[in-house]
């Protein structure tokens, strides 16, 4: 008999904390939920690992992921308008080198070496601090 009783109050201790950790009433609605669905799902099972996914709290570092997410997002926005931006940039140049090739091979050769010398070159402090 006193294996009977200490079994009782495991199981009472287990009931208690059950209850005071929420799990009673959030088991207790989604089963209610379940039970006032006018058209019953097939898999019961899914229906309230759904139910039970969406009544639980979020995790702590949802907020953080969400603003590192949209300021992601607006990176990514930024940096496909630049991409555009260059590559219309390298049409007009690929334009304007095809253009010269066709007419002038030699003018093209060097105006491609101009402007590779001019994309190279940095000022020299003197330089810079005269403009």
């Amino acid at each position: 008999m006193a294996h009977y009783r200490a079994s009782e109050s495991k199981r009472e201790q287990f009931r208690r904390y059950l209850e005071k950790s929420g799990v009673i009433d959030t088991l207790t609605s989604v089963l209610v939920a379940l039970y006032e669905e006018t058209d019953k799902p097939n898999n019961a099972l899914d229906f309230i690992k759904l139910h039970l996914g969406a009544a639980g709290p979020e995790p702590a570092d949802t907020e953080t992921l969400r603003m590192e997410l949209a300021d992601l997002q607006q990176k990514y926005s930024l940096l496909m308008e630049e991409n555009k931006e260059l590559r219309n940039r390298v049409g007009c140049w690929s334009n304007a080198h095809l253009h010269l090739q066709i007419t002038e091979p030699t003018v093209t050769s060097n105006l491609c070496l101009n402007v590779f010398q001019l994309m190279q070159y940095e000022p020299s402090p003197e330089e810079g601090a005269q403009e």
